[in-house]
């Protein structure tokens, strides 16, 4: 799967839009949608830090829900 997949998809599997994800992630609008578009390429490692932060905040809500 290419970059441009992986971070859709990531996208994708919180429920959120462009731009609550951007706002969430700290990414600008604009950029996310390059990089989903496949226009722009980001380095190799952001998609997996999104996933990380992603699942960091899963496993967080999901002790602070105990």
């Amino acid at each position: 799967m290419d970059i441009a997949n992986r971070i859709k998809n990531l996208r994708e599997s919180t429920g959120m839009n462009r731009r609550e994800f951007s706002d969430h992630a700290g990414i600008p609008l604009r950029t996310l949608e390059d990089w989903e578009a496949g226009r722009r390429t980001p380095p190799e490692y952001v998609p997996r830090l999104l996933a990380y932060m992603l699942k960091y905040e899963e496993l967080v809500g999901r002790e602070e829900d105990k």
